[in-house]
């Protein structure tokens, strides 16, 4: 018998997850809804007064307390930071290259499919050549991209670039491994521009956000499936 914890998703429910974090009080998601009742938060405390609370000095914050990265149930500009109880947010750069790994491991396969699926085609119109062959080598890319990424991605959070640099994706509510249809998206919104209409711009433009993105370093891809990417030991 060992102690130590199963794989991301060999559990029979997400529960399983040993990356999941325990519900804390405070903390989630900046998706998540407003507590029920609403109001501003920053109107006036229970009980009335100013929403200053008078004198700064007489109410110091908590220690350990502060920026967007503070303690469980500190600080943070949603009430509660998400991050609480995460490894540390992945570097950018890291990000970058493990993207170029992967990009090299599938556009490698690619290419070899694409010359495969051309055997044949010699005796029909240059143009249409062509123009099939571009149109295939797209729809081969995006398929092979996407399925890769999401497969990866929803078994264990890494692909094989994100593991040989020490990255995870992570679901920003909760830590945990991102489900199948969450992976999709993500990998969607990153990888059907790419191989259909501005690879190189899409990829900077989409990648590239996490360098200046506050405070989860996310891609636009991140934003859209409410994920973010953290280091592993």
């Amino acid at each position: 018998m060992t102690t130590e914890p199963p794989p991301p998703g060999s559990g029979s429910s997400p529960d399983d997850d040993p990356f999941r974090k325990p519900p804390q009080s405070g903390g989630g998601s900046p998706y998540d809804p407003p507590p029920p009742g609403g109001g501003d938060p920053h109107g006036p405390p229970p009980g009335g007064g100013s929403p200053y609370g008078g004198n700064p000095y007489d109410n110091p914050p908590p220690p350990g307390g502060g920026g967007p990265y503070g303690g469980a149930g500190g600080g943070g500009p949603y009430g509660g930071d998400p991050l609480a109880g995460m490894p540390p947010l992945a570097p950018s750069g890291k990000r970058v290259l493990a993207r170029v790994i992967d990009m090299i491991i599938v556009g490698v396969v690619v290419w070899l499919l694409s010359l495969l699926f051309s055997v044949g085609t010699w005796d029909t119109d240059v143009d249409n050549i062509d123009a099939g062959k571009s149109f295939g080598q797209s729809l081969i890319a995006a398929i092979l991209y996407i399925a890769y990424d999401t497969v990866l991605t929803a078994r264990t959070g890494q692909t094989v670039g994100k593991r040989l640099m020490h990255l995870r994706v992570a679901d920003l509510s909760n830590g945990a491994t991102p489900s199948t249809q969450t992976s999709l998206i993500r990998a969607a919104v990153l990888w059907i521009p790419f191989a259909f209409c501005c690879a190189c711009v899409w990829t900077l433009i989409c990648g590239g956000w996490s360098f200046f993105d506050r405070p989860y370093k996310q891609g636009l891809h991140d934003k859209a499936a409410k994920t973010v990417e953290v280091t592993t030991p």
